[in-house]
């Protein structure tokens, strides 16, 4: 964009705005709302109206003060905040919304002569369409925009801004016979008609949503950090005041009879008002539609300079603007062409609803910006003018409320047709994954309170209900890698994961390149649905690199709880430094898993098995709510867990008792038909029945004990050559099964 184009200094700003606020609704509405509601029920209206409009226009002020808003205005703030995809998702509903406001505000013209058609009418007998004045003026528009740009528009809107003003100075100069014997709007009867508050309120509020109007003009402005703020707040403000005071004179001025049965009751009120408010209320209308043609063919620019349209052919011709001043001429092309459809059909009264829900969404994603921008804390939001959280809070909350309250039907047609928009150009737009660090900053700084919390409320957390927090440090990346599949599998659903690519070295710029550009690649590796944490570990040997790990905190805040080891069955090259290490892992407060992967296809669909030996029973409990967890990933959907008990003779009985009492009051999906009991003769190994039993078994768990690692060494996990992958299961201490 050329710096000839940004021309505008504040007054546009606040006139576009203005002269939208004080729009067709303010002249044609409030009279029957106040003939209606009453005095206070018009004053609630402006009060919840103003719950919404105020804090959006604070929140616009607060983020164009942080860094320029370019082409776009809203839909600029929405995109650069919640990312592209999300943004040119309300960028397009927005835009409609814009375009159609044209028709609306044109068709809205054409009541400025109801006394001319009710002339033919009543002496002619001859009924006058409505778009013999609206096309004509829709023609006009079309030809000041396309033709003469916004430079003309905006001095078209003096003027007509100004015949706005000199009407309503005329009304509120006006006087009636009623106002002479009126009293003071104070008493219980002027709050009527509840039961229609919301009804009314549907009615009323389109007036209120002209104050981010003059925010499209911001790729035109010569300070957008200043105009924006100023002319918007100026306007919102300035708003509510007239509105208060133009109810407060309408109330003193006509009676209950009047104000519902005559829509131009202002022109009975004001001086030379069959004339005056006529004009004023052209003025604003045609006013508004001039602020709502120039905004709307700059959204649509903006969305095509970001590519949002599937074509590259639509997208270059939208953003393409006028050499001279970056005049938006072809989309302006498309925007008239959609506001000439609507004026054609001579009513929008269909789709203006819709129109205020996507122009509620807008607000109310503005709103939320703010407050995301206020709960992330970046450094680097550092806005000159401040609005208040609970003000943008209070503002995203009343716009969805709001929604819903004019039409629960609209509000779910208006978010459905939105997610349809979302789903389209997500489809299109697949690499744009971008998840824009507004979300991030927030949920960082959620994250950091929920763990500084959990920290401070650790000695009340129950020690029996345990769940298991793994941390697996290995020097093969995630790619057919059984450790971080099985860490997969316990992080899916109950319990959590983390997993180290070690990178055995010292600290330097060379690891740290080689460190990011590994962690990059496994992070494309990892599929989507993946649950467990991803990250590198620069350390000088795989012993420091293990000591460094457990002493940090798991990924979900918690201390980890378990280190997994894993090794290649055939060759077992790193057994040997897995076992040196056992010892000091084990003199923490960590459950010890070793992995023994094999090359044979896992066939999960033969179960999970679960060998349990009678002298062995602190490794159960931790094996059988291990094979449970790990039941809970999609992968293990068709999988069933069988225990064996290898026990002596005169065990068996009660093993086989112990077993079913564990497992009906631990509520695991074990049959009992599930649950084998083998007894142990001197002929045959333990190792021997389970190399027989489970030889075509899916995963196999074992227990681990540290007598057997620190006096047989390797020997511990030999001899189990028939078996796939078995993971090796050390409990530090009994888990319990509630």
């Amino acid at each position: 964009m050329t710096t000839q184009s940004n021309k505008f200094g504040t007054a546009p700003v606040f006139l576009t705005a203005i002269s939208t606020i004080l729009g067709a609704i303010l002249f044609l509405r409030f009279g029957y709302a106040v003939g209606t509601l009453g005095f206070w029920g018009v004053m609630l209206i402006i009060f919840l109206g103003h719950l919404v409009t105020i804090p959006t226009a604070l929140a616009i002020s607060e983020i164009a003060t942080n860094k320029r808003v370019e082409g776009g205005g809203e839909y600029f703030i929405i995109s650069r905040s919640f990312g592209l995809n999300i943004g040119a998702t309300i960028g397009v509903a927005l835009f409609f919304s814009q375009a159609i406001s044209v028709a609306f505000y044109v068709i809205a013209f054409t009541e400025a002569f109801e006394f001319f058609f009710n002339l033919l009418a009543d002496k002619y007998d001859f009924f006058l369409p409505r778009q013999a004045i609206s096309l004509p003026v829709m023609a006009g528009l079309a030809f000041l925009i396309i033709k003469k740009g916004a430079n003309l528009g905006v001095k078209a809107l003096y003027f007509v801004v100004a015949i706005l003003f000199v009407s309503i100075i005329m009304f509120f100069l006006g006087s009636t016979e009623f106002s002479q014997a009126a009293s003071l709007p104070f008493s219980k009867d002027q709050f009527r008609n509840f039961e229609n508050f919301f009804v009314v309120f549907a009615i009323i509020f389109p007036a209120f949503t002209g104050m981010t109007a003059g925010v499209g003009l911001s790729g035109d402005l010569k300070n957008p950090s200043k105009s924006i703020p100023l002319g918007t707040v100026l306007a919102t403000v300035s708003g509510m005041i007239l509105y208060v005071f133009i109810v407060y004179k309408l109330t003193m001025s006509a009676s209950i009879e009047d104000l519902t049965e005559h829509q131009l009751i202002m022109g009975k009120i004001a001086i030379a008002g069959s004339v005056i408010v006529p004009l004023g209320l052209a003025a604003s209308t045609i006013s508004s539609a001039l602020g709502s043609v120039m905004v709307a063919p700059r959204t649509l620019q903006a969305l095509a300079l970001d590519h949002a349209f599937p074509s590259k052919r639509i997208n270059r011709w939208l953003s393409k603007g006028n050499p001279a001043d970056n005049e938006p001429q072809n989309a302006s092309i498309v925007t008239v062409a959609i506001a000439f459809v609507f004026v054609a059909l001579g009513d929008v009264n269909a789709v203006a609803t819709i129109i205020s829900m996507f122009f509620m969404v807008t607000y109310g994603a503005l709103c939320l910006i703010s407050f995301l921008n206020h709960f992330g804390a970046s450094p680097s939001y550092r806005p000159t003018f401040r609005s208040r959280w609970y003000l943008s809070l209070v503002g995203f909350l009343v716009s969805i409320w709001v929604m819903f309250k004019i039409s629960t039907s609209y509000a779910l047609l208006s978010a459905g047709a939105m997610t349809l928009i979302y789903l389209y150009i997500n489809h299109y737009h697949k690499h744009r994954k971008d998840f824009a660090s507004l979300f991030a900053n927030s949920l960082f700084q959620l994250n950091r309170k929920l763990q500084v919390h959990l920290q401070k409320r650790k000695k009340m957390v129950k020690q029996n209900e345990w769940r298991p927090s793994a941390i697996c440090i290995s020097d093969r990346t995630t790619h057919n890698n059984r450790a971080f599949q099985l860490l997969s599998w316990i992080s899916h659903k109950y319990g959590f994961g983390t997993f180290l690519y070690l990178i055995e070295g010292y600290y330097s710029s060379k690891t740290v390149e080689k460190a990011d550009d590994m962690l990059n690649l496994m992070l494309e590796e990892a599929d989507e649905e993946n649950y467990v944490y991803i990250d590198t570990i620069i350390s000088p040997s795989y012993t420091s690199a293990i000591a460094q790990a457990i002493q940090i905190p798991g990924v979900a805040g918690m201390e980890n709880n378990m280190v997994i080891f894993e090794f290649n069955k055939e060759k077992p090259d790193n057994l040997g430094r897995i076992i040196e290490n056992f010892a000091l892992v084990n003199s923490g407060d960590f459950d010890i898993c070793v992995l023994a992967s094999s090359p044979k296809k896992m066939k999960i669909q033969n179960g999970i098995h679960v060998w349990i030996n009678s002298f062995d029973t602190e490794n159960a409990n931790l094996m059988i709510l291990l094979s449970f967890i790990i039941l809970g990933h999609p992968d293990l959907k068709k999988a069933s867990i069988e225990i064996f008990v290898v026990c002596h003779e005169n065990e068996v009985q009660q093993s086989k008792q112990e077993m079913k009492k564990l497992v009906l009051s631990g509520r695991m999906p074990i049959t009992e038909k599930n649950i084998k009991i083998i007894q142990r003769t001197d002929e045959i190994s333990t190792r021997a029945i389970i190399n027989k039993t489970s030889k075509d078994a899916g995963f196999i768990l074992v227990g681990l004990r540290e007598e057997m690692v620190k006096h047989e060494k390797e020997n511990t996990f030999a001899g189990y050559d028939d078996l796939g992958t078995i993971l090796f299961v050390h409990s530090k201490e009994q888990k319990a099964i509630e």
